[in-house]
Formats: structure tokens, C-alpha cells, sequence
């Protein structure tokens, strides 16, 4: 089994500090970027460029604050199915894409098939996405909701 150090291995250290410095400000320029890891521009873009290339970086995108849009009410959803063949899994799968409310979907192995993260903007708009929208996607048996109380950590903000 591949650990985190062997994924990482054809990494350089300016691989590294490029991915790092990117994760905390990923809307830097060029220059900006060589300074902080300390290479020149031209490399620094080379190098840039062929982490976007290899797949190291997906995109950009921005990171909104869910308290300014009020949509601060987290719920972890355990979902059970009712079927798990493999189409059951595709359909149920596709459907939860086209959900908006859902924000991450994990399936998992244990006691249940899939764990859901809901952000809504309160318990009442969360009633009515898991009554209309969660409980009726494909093949759902059950649901259990699990209410976040505070968010401590949220996002893959490391690289080491």
C-alpha cells in the first residue's frame, strides 16, 4: 500500500512549496509565487504548469463563507440502500450530483452505504431537502441525520 511520502515522492521541494504556497492563496501571480518558493518566474511557471498538466492541481475555484449566505446548518447523512448492485450504486450516485444542498457524498463501508454532508440554511430547510429531495433518490431504504454542532476543521488545506 502506497504511503503519503511514496505519493508524493516525484515531488520536489519546490513541487511542494508551490502546492502549499497555492493552497493558502491560490489567486497569486507568477511572481508572486517565484519569490515565495524561491525560484525565478520562468521555472516557477514551468513548474506551475506542469502541476496543473500532471493533475496535481484540478482548478481554481472560490472559497465562499457559508455565514454570509446563510447556509451555516451542517448535517451528516447516513444512507442506507435498499439495493447496492452496481447500477443501483450508479443511479443513486448520478442523482445525488443534481442535489445542491449536497455538498459532499462518501460512500462508505460499514453499517451504512453512503454518508452525505447537507448544508442548509436551518433545521426547517433541512427537513424538507431530506422529506423531498434525500429520501427520494434512487434506492434509499433509510437516512439517519447526524446535526453538526460547530465546524473545527473544514477542507484539505495540508500538503505534508
Amino acid at each position: 500500500m502506497a504511503t503519503e511520502i511514496d505519493f508524493y515522492s516525484e515531488l520536489d521541494q519546490f513541487d511542494k512549496k508551490i502546492l502549499e504556497a497555492l493552497l493558502e492563496d491560490g489567486r497569486m501571480s507568477i511572481t508572486d509565487l517565484a519569490a515565495r518558493v524561491g525560484l525565478s518566474k520562468t521555472p516557477c511557471q514551468i513548474r506551475f504548469r506542469r502541476l496543473i498538466a500532471e493533475g496535481y492541481i484540478e482548478g481554481f475555484r472560490a472559497i465562499l463563507n457559508p455565514t454570509k449566505m446563510q447556509l451555516d446548518h451542517v448535517a451528516f447523512v447516513e444512507v442506507k440502500l435498499s439495493d447496492t448492485r452496481e447500477e443501483a450504486l450508479r443511479s443513486f450516485n448520478e442523482a445525488v450530483k443534481k442535489v445542491r444542498e449536497i455538498e459532499e457524498c462518501h460512500m462508505i463501508a460499514g453499517r451504512f452505504d453512503y454518508l452525505l454532508k447537507v448544508r442548509t440554511r436551518d433545521i426547517g430547510r433541512y427537513r424538507r431537502v431530506l422529506g423531498e429531495k434525500i429520501s427520494t433518490l434512487p434506492h434509499v431504504a433509510s437516512t439517519s441525520t447526524n446535526p453538526a454542532m460547530e465546524t473545527v476543521k473544514e477542507g484539505w488545506n495540508r500538503f505534508s
